[in-house]
C-alpha cells in the first residue's frame, strides 16, 4: 500500500494519504483536534510541530507531538506499543529493519538529554542509550549505513553510522569519517538512488544547498537559493524570505544524477549534477512549493502553499535501472565503511575521534587543535576554532 504523510500548516497535526495509479486519497489524520499555531513562531512553533517516521515495511506511522508517542495504522490512532510515558522526542527514525525506533533527545533522564538518544525495541519495550543526533536519520540505499546530524550553533557534524540487521540494529555505531558544516539549522541528508551523491539543505541563516560525492565526501556543488538571509535580530525581510522558500524543497528521484528543487513560484527545477545545467518545469499555478519529497519508488510528491498535493513521475525512469542502482549503492556503502573505523561506545569526547571534511579540506582532531590562523574566506566554524586555540 503506497502511503504518504504530511504536516498541517495550521496546527500540530499530520495527514495521511494513499496514492495509486496517480490518484491520492485521504486516509486519516493525527492530532486534528490540536489548537492552531496562531501566532506561534520560531522556537515556540518548533516545539509544537510533530515529528513523524514511517516503518520501513509496514503501514505504520509513528508521530511524536503534544500527546506523546502515537501510532497511526489503517485501524486508527493509539499510543505506541511499548513506548515509555516520558517519551517526547524532537526527532524520530526507524532502524532499517524496523525492529527499533530511534528517538532524540533521550528521555531516559528527567528533561531532555541532547547529548544522547534512545533506541526503543518495539517487541520488548526495552530502552537503550544511543549516540547524539538531532536532525533526522537517512538510510543509505546500499544498506548497512545511515547518516544523521549533530548540530551546534558553531558547527554541525554530518555523522555516518554502521547498522546491522537484527538485535544489533538497536545501535548506531558511529564512524570516524564525518562532514563538518557551518553553524546549524540543516535538514536531514538526502541520498541519490545509486548512493553516489548526498544533498544537505540548510542552514539557519540562508537557503543553501550542498551536494557531496559519496563515498569521497567531496563537495561538487554549493549554491544559495535566492539572497542569503541576514541574521539576528531577524528583520521582517528575513522572516518574509523564510516564508517564501520552503526548507523541505529538495528531492532525489529515480535518476541518481538529478536533484529536484521546488521553488516559491511553484516550479520544479531539474538540476543535472554532472553538468550543473538546470531546467524548469511548471507544476503549480498561483502558489509556491511548501514541500517536496520522493516516494520509495522514485516518484515525486509536491505540496503547494494553496493546499495542492501533486504526484509526479520522472521521465526515463525504468524498473531495470533500480537493480543497477542497488549494485552501485552497495559498492559505495561498502567502500565508505571500509575506509572508516568505529568511534568507541560511551566516549565522553566522541569528536576527538573524528576525521572531518568540509568537502574540500580534511582535518583530524590534532590538526584542528593547532589551527591558529584563518582568513575571511574560511568557514565560520574554522575561524571560531582558531580563536579558541589562540585563547588557550
Amino acid at each position: 500500500m503506497p502511503l504518504a504523510a504530511g504536516l498541517d500548516v495550521g496546527r500540530p497535526a499530520v495527514h495521511v494519504w494513499e496514492f495509486e495509479g496517480g490518484e491520492l486519497r485521504g486516509l486519516g489524520s493525527v492530532g486534528l483536534s490540536s489548537a492552531p499555531y496562531a501566532h506561534a513562531f520560531g522556537w515556540e512553533r518548533m516545539r509544537r510541530t510533530p515529528t513523524v517516521a514511517w516503518h520501513p515495511e509496514r503501514p505504520l506511522l509513528v508521530v511524536t507531538g503534544e500527546d506523546g508517542l502515537l501510532q497511526w495504522t489503517t485501524d486508527g490512532v493509539r499510543a505506541l506499543d511499548g513506548a515509555p510515558d516520558t517519551a517526547s522526542y524532537r526527532g524520530l527514525a526507524f532502524s532499517p529493519d524496523g525492529q527499533t525506533l530511534w528517538g532524540s533527545p533521550s528521555c531516559r533522564v528527567e528533561g531532555e538529554d541532547w547529548e544522547s538518544s534512545d533506541a526503543l525495541h518495539l517487541a520488548s519495550g526495552g530502552l537503550e542509550a544511543g549516540p547524539r543526533w538531532d536532525t533526522g536519520v537517512a538510510e543509505h540505499p546500499g544498506g548497512g549505513l545511515v547518516a544523521t546530524l549533530a548540530s551546534d550553533q558553531g558547527a554541525t557534524h554530518c555523522l555516518f553510522a554502521r547498522v546491522d540487521q537484527g538485535p544489533a540494529s538497536a545501535r548506531m555505531r558511529v564512524l570516524n569519517r564525518a562532514l563538518i558544516l557551518d553553524c546549524d539549522g540543516y535538514g536531514t541528508p538526502l541520498f541519490s538512488a545509486d548512493g553516489r551523491h548526498m544533498a544537505i539543505r540548510g542552514n539557519a541563516y540562508d537557503h543553501s544547498v550542498g551536494i557531496f560525492e559519496f563515498p569521497s565526501l567531496r563537495r561538487v556543488l554549493a549554491t544559495t537559493l535566492g539572497d542569503p538571509c541576514p541574521g539576528y535580530p531577524y528583520p521582517q525581510e528575513w522572516l518574509d524570505q523564510l516564508k517564501t522558500w520552503s526548507r523541505h524543497n529538495l528531492a532525489f528521484g529515480s535518476r541518481p544524477g538529478v536533484l529536484w528543487i521546488g521553488t516559491p513560484a511553484g516550479t520544479l527545477v531539474e538540476v543535472d549534477i554532472a553538468t550543473r545545467q538546470s531546467v524548469e518545469h511548471a507544476v503549480l499555478s498561483g502558489s509556491g512549493t511548501s514541500a517536496l519529497a520522493a516516494t520509495a519508488t522514485g516518484a515525486l510528491l509536491m505540496a503547494g502553499s494553496a493546499g495542492e498535493l501533486v504526484l509526479l513521475s520522472e521521465p526515463a525512469a525504468t524498473t531495470r535501472s533500480y537493480a543497477v542502482h542497488r549494485d552501485v549503492a552497495r559498492a559505495a556503502a561498502h567502500e565508505f565503511m571500509r575506509t572508516a573505523t568505529e568511534v568507541p561506545d560511551g566516549e565522553a569526547e566522541p569528536d576527538t575521534h573524528l576525521v572531518v571534511t568540509d568537502g574540500t579540506r580534511v582535518w583530524d582532531a590534532d590538526a584542528l587543535a593547532t589551527v591558529n590562523e584563518t582568513d575571511a574566506t574560511d568557514p565560520t566554524w574554522l575561524r571560531i576554532q582558531a580563536a579558541v586555540n589562540n585563547a588557550r
